[in-house]
């Protein structure tokens, strides 16, 4: 092989070396950004809404609403995620089905959507304190120690679609 066809291999080899870095530093990113919805949008909102109930019950329920809006903003996370990973490609089957099962299992709750919030009858209250008790046996909940690994918070979506009733009562 002449000097010139030594020199091209070379630099083709470099280039080659340069775009599987490029590829596998792209695919690490696009996993990052999917945990970080799921994590951040879901389940860091999982807690302030187990922290949120706690605290309309430890005031007779004063302000419903601040649960209704975070339960929303729940809801609201767990299609992000679900979108987000669909687009990239990087969310499982088994995945999807757990965070799509999480979804209409919580949207049994009352929610506040756009321009119009819900009404917080007595029966949802407790079902919001036996959410509250869930929320705390699957290790989402003020003062717990959660872990930002998407394996871990997977486990914890499936323990919540197993123990949340539905239909509620």
């Amino acid at each position: 092989m002449s000097k010139k066809g030594k020199l091209l291999f070379r630099i083709s080899k470099g280039l080659n070396i340069l775009l599987v870095v490029i590829v596998a530093w792209g695919i690490i990113k696009m996993n990052f950004v999917k945990e970080q919805v799921l994590v951040t949008e879901v389940q860091n909102n999982l807690v302030e809404l187990e922290g949120l109930i706690a605290h309309q019950m430890d005031n007779n329920w004063s302000e419903p609403n601040l649960v209704t809006i975070e339960l929303g903003d729940v809801l609201n996370g767990i299609w992000l995620g679900k979108i987000t990973g669909e687009q990239l490609g990087t969310l499982s089957k088994s995945d999807k089905k757990t965070l799509e099962r999480l979804y209409l299992k919580l949207r049994q709750y009352p929610y506040d959507e756009l321009y119009r919030f819900a009404d917080v009858t007595d029966e949802d209250k407790r079902n919001f304190e036996e959410l509250r008790e869930i929320l705390r046996e699957v290790g989402l909940g003020m003062n717990i120690t959660i872990s930002a690994d998407m394996e871990a918070f997977m486990k914890q979506a499936e323990e919540l679609n197993k123990k949340i009733e539905s239909p509620l009562n």
